[in-house]
């Protein structure tokens, strides 16, 4: 398995798939990268040569902000929301939908598994 900034990327598949395995790296990017870089996009991970996966990784480095750096990157942007106390960072606070979406019903990834709520009874049943 072939390895680029920190991650092994699958070598049955195309260099252009495989390169999607590194976070912040899309298809579209990989495309430009290979582009820029002068790799062939058709050819397996496990046959792309040693120095071209080395010019490729400083490349990718150099260009685009991927992996440990982006997700410190959106970590600090989430924390700044939350210091600021603004609306998107109070969303991020309750976990819950940060972007508009409903809650009514189908927030079920944010707000996580549903918590049953006991039913008070009335006064009047514990008499009787």
């Amino acid at each position: 398995m072939p390895r680029i900034a920190g991650v092994d990327i699958p070598g049955e598949k195309r260099i252009v798939i495989s390169l999607t395995y590194i976070f912040g790296i899309s298809k579209n990017l990989s495309q430009k990268a290979l582009k820029a870089v002068g790799i062939n996009e058709s050819i397996r991970a496990k046959d792309v040569s040693e120095d071209e996966l080395s010019t490729l990784g400083a490349y990718l480095e150099k260009n685009f902000v991927i992996e440990g750096q982006l997700r410190r990157q959106e970590s600090q942007n989430i924390t700044r929301l939350k210091n600021i106390g603004c609306y998107r960072g109070l969303r991020h606070r309750l976990g819950l939908p940060v972007r508009g979406q409903r809650t009514k019903t189908n927030a079920r990834t944010r707000k996580g598994k549903r918590r049953t709520v006991a039913v008070k009874k009335s006064v009047k049943e514990m008499k009787g």
